[in-house]
């Protein structure tokens, strides 16, 4: 029987341009000299992947699809990455961006919902794919489009979300738990509503005991003008007001802290390292486990991740072979595209929550337990 789980809440400028190296299958703090520069007879690729707002060190968002990009050129050597970044964050700049410099490129990554609007952009380069991540395109009236040379993903972060918030749960010793986001977005919404979802769960299946903490006046207002609740920093690239937000809620007694918020979301690391008690983070897209180091433990418990270096590296893979197919396409656990981390060097989670949360994970696969998404 199938579970379903809800949960009531109110309603141009120029780049900067480097070419990247892909060492040890990690980003760079800076952008370095290019990627297996060896000469090759082998086919190759000509590839850029392009960010708004922040850079591929963000430790999260970015930085996860530039490492599938990297472990595509480690089995296809003489393939290049540069990486472009537009600073302002704006998606009318974001877009030009692009336009700017896709004849120049085999494929182009685009990181970020500031990219919906490059339909026109892949029109005009019919012989560049375009791989769009965390976005649909739409005709710059935002109705969604759907083009032949454009692979835009999105993701079931819900379902990523609901690991966490019952991983929380089921580790919180002061049975208070939080999660942090950035922006009123579909993604981070998603994250958000899936977290509480997944804390309701534990509470109601394992009879944990976890009371969600949310700040007042920093929860989240939608395009409707109603609160979502949560705990919302307000930007990407923030680590300031994020380290303020985590040093709150670490005061408010929360000892678990789920973090979905780029870039902006190292502010709150940064808190949780620097508590004078035993606090965690979990984080988010990828593993954050390297980024969790305080002297000698880490805070990190756990990460919520949605796979999408793993799918850059498909859609790469389908350039190269001659397999590429455009389309809308939204990724979850089905595909391998959501779950947590669970690998012992890299969590902080006991055996028996791994065992719940691989159960869980399986009856989310099969379909027994569906979390909805935000709307």
């Amino acid at each position: 029987m199938k579970k379903k789980l809800t949960l009531a809440i109110p309603l141009l400028t120029a780049a900067i341009l480097a070419i990247a190296g892909c060492e040890e299958n990690k980003a760079p703090a800076g952008t370095t000299s290019a990627a297996n520069p060896a000469v090759s007879t082998e086919k190759t690729l000509r590839i850029a992947i392009v960010s708004s707002g922040t850079g591929i060190d963000d430790g999260s968002f970015v930085q996860e699809n530039y490492n599938g990009i990297c472990d595509f050129i480690k089995d296809h050597k003489g393939s290049t990455v540069d990486t472009i970044m537009e600073p302002s964050g704006e998606s009318p700049a974001a877009v030009d961006t692009v336009g700017g410099i896709a004849a120049n490129y085999d494929v182009v990554v685009c990181t970020g919902y500031q990219f919906a609007g490059i339909t026109s952009v892949a029109q005009n380069n019919p012989d560049t794919k375009f791989v769009l991540v965390d976005s649909f395109p739409d005709d710059g009236k935002g109705n969604e489009t759907s083009v032949e040379n454009i692979y835009a993903m999105k993701f079931r972060e819900e379902e990523s979300g609901f690991l966490a918030g019952a991983a929380a749960a089921l580790s919180t010793k002061t049975n208070k738990v939080a999660v942090v986001n950035a922006v009123v977005l579909q993604s981070n919404m998603n994250y958000q509503y899936g977290f509480m979802s997944g804390v309701t769960y534990a509470n109601e299946t394992y009879g944990t005991k976890a009371e969600l903490v949310q700040l007042s006046g920093y929860a989240g207002t939608n395009s409707a003008g109603y609160s979502i609740g949560g705990n919302y920093i307000g930007s990407f690239s923030d680590t300031v007001r994020g380290k303020e937000i985590g040093k709150a809620l670490i005061d408010a007694g929360c000892d678990v802290i789920f973090v979905a918020a780029g870039e902006a979301g190292n502010g709150v690391f940064e808190a949780v390292k620097e508590s004078p008690v035993e606090d965690y983070v979990i984080g988010a897209d990828t593993d954050r486990s390297r980024d969790g180091v305080a002297g000698n433990m880490n805070v990190v418990l756990t990460s919520a991740v949605k796979n999408m270096g793993i799918n850059d590296k498909r859609v790469l893979e389908s350039v190269y072979n001659g397999t590429f197919k455009g389309g809308n396409y939204t990724l979850g656990a089905d595909t391998g595209s959501t779950g947590y981390v669970r690998a012992p060097e890299r969590c902080r989670l006991s055996d028996d929550v791994i065992e719940k949360l691989d159960e869980t994970l399986g009856m989310i696969i099969d379909g027994k337990v569906i979390i909805e998404a935000a709307s």
